[in-house]
């Protein structure tokens, strides 16, 4: 028999019992369509994560203060201190001390209370520079982002965020309007593009001020010098590590610290908190692929199963085509085909199911589910695979018999 032969028989012995070879196609169907599931929704989850992180800058370095120590030995947490000022931000602005450094935004920030005619909403208000925008990748959807000028003359102007512009104004125009921050009154002159949100915070909540207006007249005290938080923006993704060197080397110096264990200061990456997420979605995908992996296995054992029925009940047909001259190798072949067929079938049916849930379920959980080509081919080739490897000892069974046995069984 030609391979042509041999799959043409193969696929009439899986058609002549429907029933049986659709239940064994069972486990690997749920088993391919379960993986598809785990690895899409892992997929889904890292390209979440990363556009979150994405949208809070572009190569994004974030500066923040060391902690505090109080009389009694308790120590605060990070960013608790204030060691950063604006002369930290300034120099770190040179491009004779950082090359590396594209831009850098100082920011100061608390929580107060809008109000705007009987409108009222507690928002985090933002102090800040022009570079701002362009650090942490915001848009101004109308109006305009805050100015050198602003900043310079201490102008009672802000920029909203989109929530916040809708809480305080509804579907009316914002630009031009008078909020009321901590009781001062200022000028509305932008609302952001939406940025989305995250557990940690929302990016279309907020009020930006010029940052000198923010000290003197909303937060005032020590914010007039010292700073929350230092944004860097690399010049590229590739001097990332460039950048961070040189701000760390420019800020070890400006505050005196001769052992780099007493800095007061953290430098975080974007890069390294992308990677750490992505280490987690990573980790956890695999552990759920492995549970789901389980029922590909248990579609084998029900794929040998099956096919050591088949050998069975077809001894007499067996030792007939031993008898006509046919080798161990070409029955060997012949319920491996067969193993086969049933696992492809099964990984396509597995696949189109997959395919379908993840959509499905993708808009019911809100929650993106990517299912690839790689993966979806991938899945098929596994049940393939699985229908070859545990049809091996069946059809090795089948060719061991020999003629004379198998013809004189009942």
């Amino acid at each position: 028999m030609n391979w042509r032969e041999t799959i043409r028989t193969g696929w009439d012995a899986v058609r002549s019992h429907r029933l049986r070879s659709g239940l064994t196609m069972l486990g690997i169907l749920i088993g391919i369509a379960a993986v598809m599931l785990t690895v899409g929704l892992g997929q889904g989850a890292q390209r979440t994560v990363t556009s979150q992180i994405n949208a809070l800058g572009s190569n994004l370095l974030v500066v923040t203060p060391g902690s505090t120590t109080g009389a009694n030995g308790v120590r605060g947490g990070a960013g608790s201190a204030s060691t950063l000022t604006l002369a930290d931000a300034t120099a770190l602005a040179s491009h004779d001390v950082a090359p590396d450094v594209a831009a850098v935004a100082p920011t100061v920030q608390r929580s107060e209370a809008l109000t705007a005619g009987t409108a009222n909403w507690t928002t985090t208000v933002v102090g800040t520079t022009p570079e701002y925008a362009g650090v942490r990748a915001r848009t101004v959807a109308e109006g305009r982002f805050l100015t050198a000028d602003d900043v310079t003359a201490h102008s009672p102007v802000v920029v909203l965020g989109s929530v916040t512009a809708s809480e305080l104004f509804g579907g009316e125009q914002a630009v031009g309007r008078t909020v009321n921050v901590a009781g001062v009154p200022m000028t509305v002159v932008g609302v952001l593009a939406s940025a989305g949100s995250s557990a940690a915070t929302n990016q279309d909540d907020q009020a930006i001020l010029p940052f000198t207006t923010a000290a003197d007249r909303i937060i005032g005290g020590s914010a007039r010098t010292a700073v929350q938080a230092i944004y860097l923006q690399a010049a590229s993704n590739e001097v990332l590590p460039g950048a961070y060197q040189e701000a760390d080397a420019e800020l070890t110096a400006l505050h005196r610290i001769t052992d780099p264990a007493d800095a007061d200061f953290t430098i975080t990456s974007q890069q390294s908190i992308l990677d750490t997420a992505n280490a987690i979605t990573g980790a956890l995908t695999a552990v759920l692929g492995g549970i789901a992996a389980i029922s590909l296995l248990v579609g084998g054992i029900g794929v040998m199963n099956i096919m050591l029925v088949s050998v069975t009940e077809r001894i007499r047909e067996i030792g007939l085509r031993k008898a006509l001259g046919a080798t161990p190798s070409v029955i060997r072949r012949q319920f491996l085909v067969e193993a086969g067929v049933l696992g492809l079938a099964g990984g396509v049916a597995g696949a189109i199911l997959g395919g379908l849930a993840a959509f499905l379920l993708s808009h019911a959980i809100g929650q993106p589910i990517v299912v690839s080509v790689p993966v979806t081919i991938g899945a098929i080739v596994v049940a393939i695979a699985i229908g070859l490897v545990f049809g091996v000892y069946p059809a090795s069974r089948a060719a061991r018999l020999a003629p004379i046995d198998a013809l004189r069984s009942e």
